[in-house]
């Protein structure tokens, strides 16, 4: 019985994997720069890799922040704590309101 315990502790450990994904870009709101962001997830699966922008661009007074979402191409998901490729989503100008953008309050 202890063998059976061990055995499924140890497929376990090594089923919970740290995943990697990498974005390069540049987000603006006008003319304006925005910082960058990095990230990593530990998942029992392959993660789905989704970059969201919470922000209060071109927002005016409104309760909470405004939020979108960008899916990765899985492809560009790395085993490990440093991506291997980077996702480049390119200039962001966050005044654009996007298709299915939503509101948050964070």
């Amino acid at each position: 019985m202890k063998y059976v315990i061990l055995i499924a502790l140890l497929g376990y450990c090594l089923a919970v994997r740290q995943q990697s994904v990498a974005i390069t870009g540049k987000l603006l709101c006008g003319t304006r720069p925005a910082a960058g962001v990095t990230g990593s997830e530990r998942e029992l699966t392959t993660i789905d890799p989704v970059f969201k922008v919470y922000h209060d661009c071109d927002d005016g007074i409104k309760p909470g922040k405004r939020k979108v979402k960008f899916r990765i191409p899985s492809s560009y998901i790395t085993n490990g704590p440093v991506a291997k490729r980077t996702f480049d989503i390119g200039v962001l100008n966050l005044e654009t309101i996007f298709p299915e953008e939503e509101r948050e309050l964070i």
